[in-house]
């Protein structure tokens, strides 16, 4: 009983620490925190479904794993069993143990391969993104609002504002706005990078001469985070991603603004490379 006791003890504190990690769930990584990232769009909140299913299935299969070793371990040990059966076959048990793994099986693909048809794409889009890694920043082309591109790089700590955290912030975020689906185009330019955004669902590598695609429809408005997750080269850690959601009113002055503001940096480098010929 002292056993069985301290188990549930044990099972308890993680059940506690799962709950508070719930809490300390945001928009980008936290110290101590457990689990995924709270969910900003509604494939991430499939995903985070999911994800508690196959915990459930995970913890009563180690459950009744444990169960039974600890079982075997008691009632045939030695001495409770000084004359082991000779019995090499048990038709019952075989069925059992075959047919049980394949529904548990059955069970985790069907939500599976319907959470991979919805993340896949979505025919509705209202806007297209393209996002191209690079050694080591990302640039992004907004081809449905004047075709504008912008570069954004990591901020140096110095450059930081209040509340921006360290290694993900950019000087140039990528903006969107809210309840709006959004097709994003992945693509690399030099080698193999990986566009990855965690409280929205997205992880898609970028690769050099394909272009990839998903989409996205961010539900709640606010600054999300991510990084490259592929292993590109020495500055691999410093080409973060950066997303600003906000209102549509907000994103189509923020649009205006970008138009003339990229532009005139494209027509500068324009100018540069002319009078280098």
């Amino acid at each position: 009983m002292t056993f069985l006791k301290r188990i549930a003890h044990l099972l308890g504190a993680a059940a506690l620490m799962g709950g508070m990690a719930t809490v300390a769930h945001a928009a980008q990584p936290t110290e101590w925190s457990l689990g995924l990232q709270e969910a900003a769009t509604p494939v991430m909140e499939q995903i985070a479904e999911f994800h508690t299913l196959l915990m459930y299935i995970i913890t009563g299969v180690t459950l009744l794993v444990l169960f039974l070793l600890l079982y075997v371990m008691f009632r045939f040990s030695e001495k409770r069993n000084p004359n082991p059966s000779t019995t090499s076959h048990n038709t019952l048990i075989e069925i059992i143990w075959t047919a049980v793994p394949v529904i548990i099986l059955v069970i985790i693909a069907i939500p599976s391969f319907k959470l991979l048809y919805a993340a896949d794409r979505n025919p509705d889009t209202e806007m297209t993104i393209k996002a191209i890694g690079k050694q080591w920043y990302w640039s992004y082309e907004y081809q449905d609002h004047g075709d504008f591109t912008f570069d954004a790089y990591m901020k140096a700590e110095d450059e930081l504002e209040p509340g921006e955290p360290r290694l993900l912030a950019t000087d140039n975020a990528v903006v969107v706005p809210v309840d709006t689906k959004i097709r994003l185009l992945v693509a690399g330019e030099d080698v193999i990078h990986s566009f990855a955004m965690p409280a929205f669902g997205l992880k898609l590598d970028a690769v050099p001469g394909r272009i990839n695609e998903t989409w996205f429809e961010a539900t709640k408005t606010g600054t999300f985070y991510g990084q490259c997750s592929e292993i590109c080269g020495t500055g691999h850690s410093y080409m973060p991603i950066m997303i600003k959601v906000v209102s549509k009113e907000e994103f189509n002055v923020w649009v205006e603004a970008a138009k003339e503001e990229f532009a005139a940096i494209k027509s500068d480098h324009s100018i540069q490379l002319a009078q280098l010929d």
